[in-house]
C-alpha cells in the first residue's frame, strides 16, 4: 500500500499546474494533503476512484487539510477535540482494518516564536490523540510537522538555531512523540541519508538545495514491522514542499 503527503502551499494554485498529473502519476492509495488554502464549495476535483475528505479553517484562504482515499475509511474524525486548537482545520484521523492515519499541518510558531505557546499546546494534543489510538491499532501520522528535527534535517543548521521549525523546544517535542513510541519512518530506514523536503522561494534555495526536512511520516512502534519503504520526492515540484511516500505491508498484501 502506498501513502503520499504533500503540502501543496494553496490547492487552487498547483491544481492549475501539473497536480492532477502529479496526482495519476503517483496513484497512491491514500492521498495526504496539508495548506488547502480554501473553503467548502471553492473547488470541484474530480480524482475518479477516490473518496475525498476536507477539513476546512475558519479563516478564509489560510490553513486546511485534505485526504484522498482509495478505499472508504471505517471512520474518518476531524480536528483534537481541543477548541482552541480546532478553527484552523489543521487535523484529519482515519481508520482503516489495519492502521489509523493522522493528517496534520502543524502549526507554525512565526517569526520570534510568537506562536510557539500554541504550536506546543497542538503538540501535546496530537502526542496524546496518537499515543490513545495507538493502544487499538497502528497508528501513521503525516504531513507538514514543521519542524526539522536533527542538524542533518536541515542545510543551515547553525544560521537557522532558534528560527520557526528549528527552535529547540519544537524539536524537543518532535523528540518527545518518538520516546512516546514512534519511529520518524524516513530516518528509521535512512539513519544517514540527507534529503530535504521543503526550501524558501527565496535565495535560490531549492536550486542550491538550502532546504529542511519537515515533512514526515511517523509510524507507532507497533507498526514498525509494515514499514516496506519510505522516500522524499524531492524531484516533484509544484509548491515549495516536495511530497513524502510510505509504502507499507498490510493485511490485505
Amino acid at each position: 500500500m502506498k501513502l503520499i503527503s504533500w503540502n501543496v502551499n494553496g490547492l487552487r494554485a498547483v491544481v492549475k499546474k501539473d497536480f492532477k498529473q502529479i496526482f495519476d502519476d503517483l496513484d497512491a492509495d491514500i492521498f495526504s494533503i496539508q495548506e488547502t488554502k480554501l473553503q467548502e464549495g471553492q473547488i470541484d476535483l474530480e480524482l475518479e476512484g477516490y473518496h475525498q475528505y476536507f477539513n476546512y479553517a475558519d479563516r478564509k484562504g489560510y490553513s486546511g487539510t485534505a485526504v484522498f482515499s482509495k478505499t472508504e475509511p471505517i471512520k474518518v474524525t476531524y480536528n483534537l477535540g481541543v477548541d482552541e486548537l480546532d478553527h484552523e482545520g489543521r487535523t484529519i484521523t482515519l481508520e482503516y482494518p489495519d492502521f489509523y492515519l493522522v493528517n496534520s499541518y502543524t502549526p507554525n510558531s512565526q517569526q520570534k516564536l510568537k506562536r510557539l505557546d500554541f504550536r506546543m499546546s497542538y503538540d501535546d494534543a496530537m502526542r496524546k490523540h496518537l499515543k490513545s489510538l495507538s493502544e487499538k491499532k497502528p497508528v501513521l501520522l503525516c504531513g507538514d510537522l514543521n519542524v526539522a528535527h536533527e542538524e542533518i534535517d536541515i542545510k543551515n543548521d547553525k544560521t537557522n538555531h532558534q528560527n520557526p521549525g528549528f527552535s529547540d523546544q519544537e524539536r524537543a517535542k518532535f523528540g518527545e512523540l518518538l520516546d512516546a513510541g514512534f519511529v520518524d519512518s524516513f530516518r528509521y530506514l535512512h539513519p544517514d541519508e540527507v534529503k530535504y523536503s521543503w526550501w524558501s522561494y527565496r535565495f535560490n534555495a531549492r536550486k542550491n538545495n538550502a532546504g529542511w526536512r519537515i515533512d514526515y511520516f511517523v509510524v507507532s512502534d507497533n507498526g514498525k514491522s509494515m514499514i516496506k519503504n519510505a522516500d522524499i520526492l524531492n524531484d516533484v515540484f509544484g509548491s515549495d514542499h516536495c511530497p513524502v511516500e510510505i509504502d507499507l505491508n498490510t493485511e490485505g498484501e
